[in-house]
């Protein structure tokens, strides 16, 4: 019962993702952007397209991971709608192992050390009490801050990116 119940829940899930999608609109762009809220919905936005230049999986390829770990890790595909709920700070960075995006929600304050964040990517700041979270690089040099901004994606290069702090 409890399975049917996770199907069901799943699917149903999944349907909503896909309605919403379809309202989406608009393509991925290379350097730092911002896009508005889809449809006015605080949380959501669209996935970029997968990063160029991404072939088929390797045997070399190595999944992007994050220490301590993120409140939730997500998969999804390119363009797919996400939610990222409130009180997060969500970073969407390829992963070559499943050819998919992985979303990192971070709620936790904490200083998060990342690895294999690699290519373009997006970040989305839905985050509450109006933290400043900081990207650094690998000698703590800040990259670039981020607040809450009223539900703007950023898509950004996660190539310099070692280290998240998130409030």
């Amino acid at each position: 019962m409890r399975d049917k119940r996770r199907s069901l829940l799943g699917a149903l899930g999944a349907l909503v993702l896909a309605l919403v999608a379809v309202f989406a609109a608009g393509p991925a762009q290379a350097a730092q952007t911002q896009d508005r809220d889809l449809n006015g919905i605080s949380g959501v936005f669209t996935l970029p397209a997968a990063p160029e230049g991404v072939s088929a999986r390797s045997a070399a390829a190595v999944s992007p991971g994050i220490s301590p770990a993120a409140r939730e890790v997500r998969y999804l595909n390119s363009n797919d709608t996400l939610y990222c709920t409130s009180g997060n700070l969500c970073n969407a960075v390829w992963d070559p192992t499943r050819s998919q995006w992985k979303v990192f929600f971070l709620y936790n304050c904490a200083t998060y050390t990342v690895y294999n964040w690699l290519g373009t990517g997006a970040y989305y700041n839905n985050q509450t009490g109006n933290p400043t979270s900081y990207y650094y690089g690998q000698n703590w040099g800040t990259l670039w801050t981020s607040t809450p901004d009223g539900g703007a994606r950023h898509i950004v290069n996660f190539d310099p990116v070692y280290y998240i702090k998130n409030c």
